[in-house]
């Protein structure tokens, strides 16, 4: 087992035991096992599949940070992280569409990155609702 923490600047979202943790690297989706090898690296915007013996599966949207982990614990420093119990998907949708509307409504540079990132961030939390969806779906079948 791995003693796993999500931290973002404002709180600890997470502190729990854990199988295995799967995050979006900078280089690519990388998963952490207990005893894995000292590792410390970049983490981009996505989601983070995290696997126990009580929940099974779960999942969060998390801005980038870091993931730093010597093999029995497992911390992930992160600008912004959400349970997928956490995210209402209709604010999700409602953000989208607001932030598509701006791009094609406005020249102002800084109007448009925020946008941009608003649109990233959105996609990654409706990534999350489409995992969740798959899950149910295999698990009711």
């Amino acid at each position: 087992m791995l003693h796993l923490k999500i931290i973002t600047p404002k709180k600890v979202v997470l502190e729990h035991e854990v199988r295995s943790v799967t995050a979006p690297g900078a280089d690519g989706e990388f998963t952490v096992l207990p005893r894995h090898t000292k590792l410390f690296s970049l983490l981009k915007e996505g989601i983070v599949r995290i696997e126990d013996e009580n929940k099974g599966e779960s999942f969060f949207s998390i801005g980038g940070g870091y993931l730093q982990t010597n093999g029995k614990e497992i911390n992930l420093l992160v600008s912004r992280a959400y349970g997928q119990d956490e995210i209402d998907e209709a604010e999700v949708r409602k953000a989208r569409e607001k932030a598509e509307r701006l791009l094609t409504e406005t020249s102002d540079e800084t109007q448009r990155q925020q946008a941009l990132q608003t649109l990233r961030r959105s996609m990654i939390d409706l990534k999350v609702f489409g995992k969740i969806k798959r899950k149910k779906s295999i698990n009711t079948n």
